[in-house]
């Protein structure tokens, strides 16, 4: 199992638990619109770190990332799997065909 699979599995476990046994829980524990917000926040700072072009702190800043939008995901019961096959669903589309689809 890759590391995104295994953290993604971690924070579903994580969804049902005492918000006082894990920083995951307690996002949860917080709702929905909370979960979003924090996955906002730290897409700024990502943002941040990328323009200012520090590699070793965009690589945290996206971590942080990709871990938050896990939770935000789990939160609204949308799973990796849906993600990935939403897209392998867009494989092979350019984009601005893709994007002019759902415009």
């Amino acid at each position: 199992m890759s590391t995104i699979h295994t953290l993604a599995a971690t924070i579903m476990a994580r969804k049902g638990a005492d918000p006082d046994s894990s920083w995951t829980a307690k996002l949860f524990a917080k709702g929905p619109e909370k979960c979003a917000e924090k996955f906002g926040e730290e897409a700024i700072e990502a943002i941040i770190e990328a323009v200012k072009g520090d590699r070793a702190r965009l690589t945290s800043e996206a971590a942080d990332v990709i871990y938050h939008l896990l939770v935000m995901l789990t939160a609204r019961d949308v799973t990796l799997a849906d993600v990935e096959t939403e897209l392998a669903r867009r494989e092979g589309t350019s984009g601005i065909a893709e994007k002019a689809a759902r415009d």
